[in-house]
């Protein structure tokens, strides 16, 4: 599982958005949010195609509010993004990898 730098930076973003109403909660999230992803390693299509692309490789799951933006290469997996779900999606949230 490779986490890009802007995935990174989401869950920072999260993390820091959350932790201003309680931080024990902040860490939780961020960690059930890594979590989530492990089964990636084993099942990659576990995940469901995402509506805004018709990409079998580009996917997401859900977890929160948030939506886990991944995809399927050659070279394993990749954590392209994770943002909420009621934000419009755009490609560039998505290709950003």
């Amino acid at each position: 599982m490779i986490w890009t730098q802007p995935a990174k930076a989401d869950l920072r973003s999260i993390h820091d958005f959350v932790a201003n109403d309680s931080p024990h909660y902040a860490k939780k999230v961020v960690q059930d949010i890594r979590e989530k992803t492990d089964i990636l390693e084993q099942l990659p299509k576990r995940g469901k195609k995402i509506p805004e692309l018709n990409n079998d490789h580009v996917r997401e799951l859900s977890l929160y509010s948030y939506r886990i933006i991944y995809k399927i290469k050659e070279q394993g997996i990749f954590v392209l993004a994770v943002v909420h779900k009621r934000r419009d999606l755009k490609i560039d949230d998505i290709s950003r990898d």
